[in-house]
């Protein structure tokens, strides 16, 4: 299944960075790519535990009952504890602002993100929206009100 997901590269960016795509034939997620401004070419430097907004370098438009599901690279959490504060974050589709990745570093280690790299994962993902209704009582589980843990260790 294809859906059209339009991109508009920003002004001041490097035309030169790749787009968001899909690295693989059966690939979910399209790797998006730090792009930042001219001024800022060389990029950022991550110390850890600190966070920074990432710019892509892009704005898109995604079609009507649809989001952009923005997840981490596994390669970059496993290897250098590189992660995203708001995992998934969701860009819904009525936004058309520019794109940034919120990475956090949650390593030992600084960690330098340069221009180009493979920040992120974009998923595109259909939407239901709920029509919410406050009961009286709610139908009963075998569960019922237990909260966290309360289903067993197995």
């Amino acid at each position: 299944m294809h859906v059209v997901v339009e991109i508009q590269r920003l002004e001041g960016f490097d035309a030169d960075v790749a787009l968001p795509r899909y690295e693989t034939a059966d690939a979910a997620g399209a790797d998006i790519r730090a792009n930042f401004p001219l001024k800022s070419r060389g990029g950022i430097v991550l110390e850890p535990g600190a966070r920074a907004l990432v710019p892509t370098g892009f704005s898109m438009a995604l079609p009507e009952g649809y989001e952009a599901q923005i997840r981490p690279r596994s390669g970059l959490a496993l290897t250098h504890g590189v992660s995203l504060v708001n995992s998934p974050g969701t860009i819904d589709a009525d936004y058309r602002g520019p794109v940034g990745v919120i990475l956090v570093n949650l390593g030992q280690v600084d960690f330098r993100i340069s221009n180009g790299d493979r920040i992120a994962q974009m998923v595109i993902a259909p939407v239901v929206q709920a029509r919410f209704e406050n009961v009286e009582t709610l139908s009963e589980t075998l569960r019922g009100s237990g909260g966290f843990g309360s289903t067993g260790q197995s």
